[in-house]
């Protein structure tokens, strides 16, 4: 049964990345100065390593050295309506069921240092520019359900096919005894009316980077920057589906023992349908006058036959499931890509900056129990041994930053995901309308000469396309603000702290080929930081 093999698919397609804020497998949230001013792409400071690593070189002689935390909370909301829903035996005979995700990453480290002597400064950063925490769905996904749903569906409509069988049994008497030929005994029914089932998911995604490099002061005023950025990929999915129960008119009764029913009851029904087509062949053969009714009848049992043979075909896929799902994913990967940048001052007021992140070629190997190859094509993504196309995209930024007076400093941003050049698994990235982008602005305020506070927001648009997303993995457009300050305790140290919230719209994919289905997207997300920088 081509529905039940995406069950398979859908245990492990759930991502579990935890992107607080940036493209579709990007997070630029590399700081906590990003948290309480996200708009740092032409800032003057020790982020800037990430976010503009040619300006870095503008910062005093010495060792520089930042270190950060973050702590996200974030939940995924998908209301799922599906007529099969109406079966299920905890949805009170409801076709809207709501699944939630609640996604926590206590702990998402990052580094940054810098050495700066003369017209150089050599770089370090060490962050999670992808994923960066686990996703658990305590009750599975809408997309489980729903195969499940679809079976008891099947079973049913064996049922229905049981009932009308020995519905025209009794109408075709008169044949049977008009050939000499015994009737049929009668095909078994179950009473099959619903289904219960319990669904579980939980993945976790953590894209570590590595990024090493140097800016050069070309003059005083003008500074260039290259380096490497190396990224090593690590993800665990685990989905389980259990306690598969069938309601029949007995009660509920376990998927495994249910089962073995099934091919007796289509085996029956696949006789009595040939015996009862054949007793009307021979009387059309010899002659006799087809009544309306008896058309209809051949008709029904030639197509009823044809359904059989593929229920049966389908019912044998489904006895490797009789026991559930447990599955187990892991992934592991690493790639490398040229960063580049540029900064520009003009006079003590405007700073100008660009930064260029070359695409990451990233291949994810699993190491899987999906041993075989499925039915269907997007199950092997998760087949072990093989290697899935998950390219974290090229990044242009570009942002600028006036100071009106010494002690306010404002900025403004902008960002384009090179989403549509990239490379995913099955060519996903061509559903997209158009590549993802961001608009930035911020300000800050020197309170004094220890206490700065500081401001800003963030609009991230994606191409999202009926046809890119899926309850398994998705992003909705959204915005964002932060806000936060950071207090020198001495020249030399200062303590930043930072509060971070993504407010998402709501996403509505109608586009199901089956009627009265579809689904509702959204999020929330709220990250905290705090950071230490020294300057030795």
């Amino acid at each position: 049964m081509e529905k039940k093999t995406m069950l398979m698919a859908s245990l492990l397609l759930a991502a579990a990345e935890v992107a607080q804020a940036g493209g579709i497998l990007t997070n630029t949230n590399q700081s906590v100065d990003f948290l309480r001013n996200p708009a740092r792409d032409a800032a003057i400071g020790l982020d800037g390593v990430y976010s503009n690593p040619a300006g870095v070189v503008f910062m005093s002689e010495g060792l520089h050295l930042a270190v950060n935390w973050q702590y996200a909370h974030q939940t995924r909301t998908i209301n799922s309506t599906n007529p099969v829903f109406t079966l299920g035996r905890k949805n009170n005979g409801q076709s809207v069921k709501t699944f939630e995700g609640v996604a926590d990453a206590p702990c998402i480290p990052s580094v940054q240092a810098a050495w700066n002597k003369g017209d150089w400064s050599v770089q370090f950063n060490f962050s999670v520019p992808g994923g960066g925490g686990k996703c658990e769905f305590a009750d599975g996904l809408g997309s489980f359900e729903s195969v499940v749903g679809g079976i008891a569906q099947k079973f049913m409509q064996l049922d229905q096919t049981a009932i009308a069988l020995n519905g025209l049994t009794a109408s075709l008497s008169p044949l049977y005894t008009m050939t000499g030929t015994e009737l049929p005994g009668e095909v078994p029914t179950h009473g099959v009316g619903g289904y219960d089932m319990d669904g579980y998911m939980q993945g976790r995604q953590y894209y570590f980077g590595f990024q090493l490099g140097t800016a050069y002061k070309v003059m005083d005023n003008l500074s260039v920057y290259g380096g490497l950025r190396l990224l090593y990929g690590t993800a665990t999915y685990r989905a389980k589906i259990s306690n598969i129960m069938v309601k029949t008119g007995i009660g509920y009764v376990s998927f495994e023992d249910f089962l073995p029913n099934v091919p007796v009851q289509a085996q029956q029904a696949a006789a009595t349908a040939q015996s009862h087509l054949a007793i009307i062949n021979a009387y059309e053969q010899a002659g006799q006058p087809m009544t309306p009714e008896l058309t209809a009848a051949k008709t029904q049992l030639q197509n009823g036959l044809q359904q059989l043979a593929q229920s049966q075909g389908e019912m044998q896929k489904l006895a490797k499931y009789s026991q559930g799902v447990n599955l187990l994913d892991n992934q592991t990967s690493l790639g490398i890509a040229p960063v580049v940048g540029v900064d520009y001052k003009l006079n003590d007021k405007f700073n100008f900056a660009a930064k260029y992140e070359f695409k990451t070629q990233i291949r994810m190997k699993n190491e899987s129990t999906v041993n075989e190859a499925s039915e269907i094509a997007a199950v092997n993504r998760y087949r072990d041994g093989e290697k899935v196309n998950e390219d974290q995209p090229a990044l242009l930024t570009v942002g600028a930053q006036w100071t009106p007076i010494d002690q306010v400093r404002l900025n403004l941003g902008a960002h384009l995901y090179f989403d549509k050049n990239a490379n995913w698994y099955n060519n996903s990235q061509e559903q997209l309308s158009h590549n993802t982008y961001e608009v930035l602005a911020g300000a800050e305020w020197d309170v004094s000469s220890r206490f700065t506070v500081s401001a800003g927001g963030q609009l991230t648009r994606y191409g999202l396309t009926d046809q890119y997303m899926n309850d398994m993995s998705f992003v909705v457009n959204s915005y964002s603000f932060g806000f936060g300050g950071y207090y020198r305790f001495t020249d030399r140290l200062k303590v930043s702290a930072a509060y971070f919230q993504t407010n998402y719209g709501t996403y509505d994919r109608t586009n199901y080929p089956q009627a009265g289905v579809n689904d509702s997207f959204t999020r929330t997300n709220r990250v905290l930081g705090l950071g230490v920088e020294v300057t030795l």
